[in-house]
């Protein structure tokens, strides 16, 4: 049995920010559960997956952001307790959806949680979707530990049901992916099915009828402001006559540095937790009693603003302050020291910040860029466009996924990225604005997700473009989850169907399709040279499993290579492939036997053939 499902009240267990969450959701009696995956999220969608697997929960990896919201509004107007997962950008895809579906609202409570990404660990962009709460209305609740954010679920349901709209459950990195004791709770029974009661003239959002809706979402939005104002997330603690207004893993800071400040009794601290509405009414009492204000929060200004309004609306001259260049940066994370220091300097705490330790002496660790794992296909893909391209000038806009990283030395091979799908429709703009010969990148999962729609443009307008679908047949970045078109037997998963690639790509009327072996170098180059030539739309599918996925599904894998003593030191495998299976010793290249998959690429292009499978 799923550790999550354990029905063993009271016990402690050790669990991931991520893990906590989908145990709070099982407690609260989720019925159902989609996803598109995306760090710092994802653990939350697989742990919904193996728990699908052993129990009547319903999950499901959803298309895209957009798809996922969609069923599980669905589902939730079915009166069935639904979530949502997907990082922050992810809320940008299903934003079309979020914001009619503010006005539909929900029968059974619907939880959209959304894992922001301050500093950018794995992101594009660090935004900051408390302003969705704003934007479409609905309340926006951040827990400040693990505990709380098991418990904080529950609560999102109990609110969503009793305003009949979705609640936005908003995470950062440092929760989802630190690990703590977390009390578990009962379980709540499980509601898997509902029915769905036709109510056209509240459910079809016509102009009549949205009309009517959008007030019914402001009276909602005062009901969940006093709501807020009563709520046990947002917490008033200590005495004196300075206050702190604080959130999220910000709170932890705060507490430690008022310790270490040895200040706790001249301090209040007022932790929001159910941040919109933001509870006015609590918010002018704490200013109130302050002499002045220090506003604690990662990313943008939104608490500060908020603050400052009411402050005006009740007449107070209180000093409040936030962000600023000596304060607090809208920029990356917080962290202990960085909220310390800031205290101390607002409230002219004195603090002497202790001596860093000598490290003068000791050289500067070795950068170690991210970089495609050993064997990867997309490495050889590469490869394989450079040598076609030689000699032509191309720009070769890419995608989100591990083949970003082929934007790096020596690969070199992206020019243009913004957001999931971009690649194809960037191509198309590129196509038509230069000379250019156009080369987009996407993978599979990404091509799923959004890259269709920007593919059948290019066949539409006859844009002169050539795509290269990477299909390492998994969506690899975020942990190997599935894809429309993973064969889902050969992971021995039953009950799913599976989508082609290729006969998407043919049935949108892309006339020159080739399928490529990546592995198969001088194919591979003779195939992208033919698909280049081609004037308008080209598709080549690159299909080579994940190496890395290959190997967890325990399947054979090639022999590790060598490299001989025919070697004359070209260093055509380092300087055109830069696999991190290599590594130079003595002056001469040497293959790291344990890194090595044994994809043989490196040998087909070495020029005095000194790359040899290894016996053994």
């Amino acid at each position: 049995m799923h550790k999550l499902l354990k029905d063993h009240s009271g016990e402690k267990m050790f669990l991931l920010g991520n893990e906590a969450i989908v145990r709070g959701a099982i407690e609260a009696g989720v019925g159902f559960a989609s996803t598109y995956p995306g760090t710092p999220s994802s653990e939350i969608s697989a742990n919904f997956f193996q728990i699908a697997r052993q129990s009547d929960l319903y999950f499901e990896y959803s298309t895209n952001e957009k798809v996922a919201l969609e069923v599980a509004a669905a589902a939730a107007n079915a009166g069935v307790r639904s979530m949502c997962i997907m990082k922050h950008v992810g809320v940008n895809v299903a934003a079309d959806v979020l914001m009619t579906l503010a006005y539909v609202g929900v029968r059974g409570g619907l939880v959209i949680l959304t894992a922001d990404d301050p500093y950018m660990f794995s992101s594009q962009n660090e935004q900051d979707n408390r302003y969705y709460g704003k934007l479409s209305g609905l309340p926006i609740l951040e827990p400040s530990s693990a505990q709380e954010a098991k418990e904080m679920i529950g609560y999102a349901f109990d609110l969503s049901e009793k305003l009949a709209e979705p609640v936005l459950f908003r995470t950062t990195t440092r929760l989802n992916h630190s690990t703590a004791p977390v009390v578990l709770g009962e379980m709540a029974k499980r509601v898997t099915m509902g029915d769905f009661g036709k109510d056209p003239f509240n459910y079809v959002t016509v102009p009549a009828v949205s009309r009517k809706l959008h007030i019914k979402l402001l009276n909602n939005i005062e009901k969940a402001e006093t709501i807020s104002c009563d709520s046990r997330y947002n917490i008033i603690e200590g005495e004196g006559a300075w206050g702190i207004i604080c959130n999220g893993v910000s709170y932890n800071y705060v507490k430690d540095a008022l310790c270490d400040l040895e200040v706790k009794d001249k301090v209040k601290i007022f932790r929001v937790g159910f941040s919109h509405p933001m509870p006015g009414k609590l918010i002018k009492d704490f200013i109130d009693g302050c002499e002045k204000v220090l506003v604690v929060e990662e990313g943008e200004p939104y608490m500060e603003e908020a603050v400052k309004a009411f402050a005006q609306e009740a007449g107070y001259t209180h000093p409040i302050r936030g962000k600023a260049p000596e304060l607090f940066s809208r920029l990356f994370e917080f962290d202990p020291a960085m909220v310390r220091s800031a205290i101390a300097s607002y409230f002219g705490i004195p603090y002497e910040t202790s001596d860093l330790p000598d490290l003068s002496d000791i050289p500067d660790l070795p950068q170690r860029p991210p970089n495609l794992c050993a064997g990867c296909s997309h490495r050889a893909t590469f490869y394989a466009v450079n040598k076609a391209i030689e000699g032509i000038e191309t720009i070769r806009p890419t995608d989100i996924g591990c083949y970003t990283l082929g934007f790096l030395p020596p690969l070199s091979t992206g020019d243009f990225l913004i957001c999931m799908g971009s690649s194809v429709g960037t191509g198309c703009g590129f196509s038509k604005t230069t000379d250019k010969k156009i080369i987009s990148f996407i993978g599979d999962s990404t091509f799923f997700h959004s890259g269709i729609p920007g593919l059948i443009n290019a066949v539409f307008n006859n844009h002169d473009i050539n795509l290269v679908i990477l299909d390492n047949q998994t969506t690899a970045m975020t942990g190997h989850q599935p894809h429309p078109g993973v064969d889902m037997k050969a992971m021995n998963h039953d009950g799913f169907g599976r989508v082609s690639i290729e006969s998407v790509v043919k049935g949108i009327g892309v006339e020159h399709v080739t399928v490529i072996r990546p592995y198969n170098v001088k194919k591979s180059i003779t195939a992208i040279k033919e698909a280049i030539a081609h004037k308008g739309v080209s598709v080549i599918i690159a299909k080579q499993a994940c190496t890395l996925f290959e190997r967890s599904l325990k399947k054979q894998v090639g022999k590790p290579f060598y490299v001989s003593d025919k070697c004359k030191n070209h260093r055509d495998c380092i300087n055109d492939l830069g696999c991190p299976a290599f590594f130079v010793e003595d002056e001469k290249v040497r293959i790291n036997p344990t890194l090595c998959s044994g994809c043989s690429v490196c040998a087909q292009i070495c020029p005095e053939h000194a790359i040899l499978p290894l016996r053994r």
